[in-house]
């Protein structure tokens, strides 16, 4: 459903996708009024809508301001893998700026609001404003390097490595988002859907959830998620945030310990 008119600057939604490109790189009260200045649509999404399909034509840029959602590819067969998960305040749709055609869907986990910003003012700002092109820049190459990440958790770690990891790293960027204190949250994702997004069967992400309670790294009350020891589950993970290339990640760890 769409909100209609822009919102007023003091309470401007996207301070969202601001906050998050400034944690990465710096941006002047030049570039922060340029950003605001774009005109955008609320429209609120309910779990497993599409904000774009893999053949659309992109052209618009969603900003996911709550709720959560997974970027991800079907086989021929309609086998799905998810690439990414997405937490509020990320653009989703940066990757599609410059190409004609979506190569990828981006899917709803939950019900959630995104402000969509049109293509081509968006376009003319990244191109006219260095700074700010910089940022979407980094932005973009920060998402490719999560990408490798979860190729090599998919490629060369075991199915426990592969859920510890993805557990780990979802706190990490929630904690380092203010949205997770003390490494307690709430994963939006059924067994099922981890499975897409590990490479294994939805019996097998459960044996290894059990397992990995059983040991005493995390704690569940259904989708709440909490660890035990920090340290602990990323020795199992395999988990080192450097591929997240948050300049100060160890903020965010101490939530977590």
């Amino acid at each position: 459903m769409d909100s209609g008119r822009q919102e007023p600057r003091n309470d401007n939604p996207l301070e969202h996708l601001i906050k998050k490109l400034k944690t990465h790189h710096e941006l002047a009260a030049e570039d922060h009024e340029a950003l605001l200045g774009l005109p955008f649509k609320l429209r609120t999404l309910d779990p497993q809508s599409y904000t774009i399909r893999e053949g659309d034509r992109p052209d618009k840029c969603a900003v996911l301001l709550s709720g959560y959602a997974v970027r991800h590819k079907l086989t021929g067969d309609g086998s799905r893998q998810i690439l990414a998960i997405h937490i509020p305040g990320e653009a989703l749709d940066f990757q599609n700026m410059f190409l004609g055609e979506s190569d990828h869907n981006v899917q709803m986990l939950t019900r959630g609001l995104v402000a969509e910003i049109p293509r081509a003012p968006l376009e003319a700002l990244v191109l006219a404003n260095q700074n700010v092109g910089r940022a979407v820049l980094i932005f973009t190459l920060i998402e490719a390097s999560i990408f490798r990440e979860w190729t090599l958790n998919i490629g060369r770690r075991d199915a426990r490595s592969r859920i510890a990891h993805l557990l780990c790293e979802f706190a990490y960027r929630l904690t380092e988002r203010g949205l997770s204190p003390n490494g307690l949250y709430e994963l939006p994702m059924t067994q099922e859907q981890l499975a897409d997004a590990t490479g294994l069967t939805s019996v097998h992400v459960n044996r290894v959830l059990q397992g990995l309670q059983r040991e005493g790294l995390i704690q569940r009350d259904r989708r709440m998620v909490q660890f035990v020891s920090w340290e602990r589950m990323q020795d199992v993970a395999d988990f080192n945030p450097r591929y997240l290339h948050t300049r100060e990640f160890m903020a965010a760890v101490a939530h977590l310990s």
